[in-house]
């Protein structure tokens, strides 16, 4: 049974199981339970680990760019400017290619106007601070650089769009669990026609 990674942030920890439930009779979905690849550096480092200790994958499928582009106080740029998340995407991407994986690449979900967000949010709970201006900018350079390399780009920042209120839940960040199944369907979909290529 071919082998898949699945490599992410929070949000790749939401629909992963659901993922492996999708393709359990047709791959070996593997991926780290109990924590995510924050920003692209760390998921540098976590992707090493699985190739060093599971050894050959078919594909690989993986997103960053929350963890990147948060400006966190205090300070005052974000954690990787997007020049360096490119680098760092890049080096992701190598590490794949010598792995001898086919890669698949997912944009970041989009972030809800303060207008949309009062519809979601609940009493008590302070909005997220992200602005979907950065996602925009952080997802076409990654999208940029991905298509300059010839790597399949499995787009959830559009498919989230498709809901009013991007399948967020109130801490306006995550996605609920409708948004987490429509994710994992379309990822699933990107790894079968990855395997075709």
């Amino acid at each position: 049974m071919k082998k898949v990674l699945l490599l992410g942030d929070s949000i790749r920890m939401g629909y992963d199981e659901y993922v492996k439930e999708i393709l359990k009779d047709e791959f070996d979905v593997i991926y780290d339970e109990s924590d995510n690849g924050r920003f692209s550096a760390y998921t540098l480092w976590q992707a090493n680990q699985f190739f060093k200790n599971c050894g050959h994958f078919d594909v690989v499928h993986w997103n960053n760019g929350y963890w990147d582009m948060n400006i966190e106080p205090p300070m005052k740029t974000p954690m990787h400017p997007v020049e360096e998340y490119v680098r760092y995407l890049h080096r992701i991407l190598t590490e794949i290619r010598n792995n001898g994986a086919t890669p698949v690449f997912a944009t970041s979900a989009p972030i809800l106007s303060k207008e949309l967000a009062a519809e979601v949010v609940t009493e008590g709970v302070t909005p997220f601070e992200y602005d979907n201006e950065w996602v925009k900018k952080y997802n076409a350079a990654a999208v940029s650089f991905m298509e300059s390399e010839g790597v399949t780009v499995n787009d959830l920042y559009s498919l989230c769009l498709k809901d009013r209120h991007y399948y967020k839940c109130p801490d306006l960040l995550h996605l609920t669990e409708e948004g987490y199944r429509k994710c994992a369907e379309k990822t699933a979909d990107a790894i079968r026609k990855a395997c075709k290529k």
